[in-house]
């Protein structure tokens, strides 16, 4: 009868030590999946909340253009001459660097 209760107790700490990897994992998706991507997020919100006047941007679709006028939530794109769309400032994609060189086309 004692090694009946001598088993028990220490099956009872091997099933806690059993989910000692899942935590860790768990802790590894943590600082290397989802923490970083919410820094990610709260970036590209805040450049989308500064948005101006005259910016370059590039949208989720790829359209490069030049900011004409900016709303609470949405913008007013120039993509060439007397050509302007209004898109959702949710859909910028990133906001152009004035010094920025464009990428070469090959």
């Amino acid at each position: 009868m004692i090694d009946f209760l001598a088993a028990g107790g220490a099956g009872g700490s091997s099933g806690l030590i059993g989910f000692l990897p899942i935590i860790g994992i768990f802790i590894i998706f943590w600082f290397f999946l989802f923490r970083p991507q919410m820094k990610r997020q709260k970036e590209h919100a805040a450049k989308v909340a500064g948005l101006k006047k005259n910016d370059k941007v590039v949208t989720a679709g790829g359209l490069v253009g030049k900011v004409t006028k900016v709303d609470d939530d949405y913008c007013e794109i120039e993509l060439a001459k007397d050509v302007r769309v209004k898109a959702v400032k949710g859909t910028i994609g990133d906001i152009i660097d004035p010094g920025a060189k464009p990428a070469a086309n090959d």
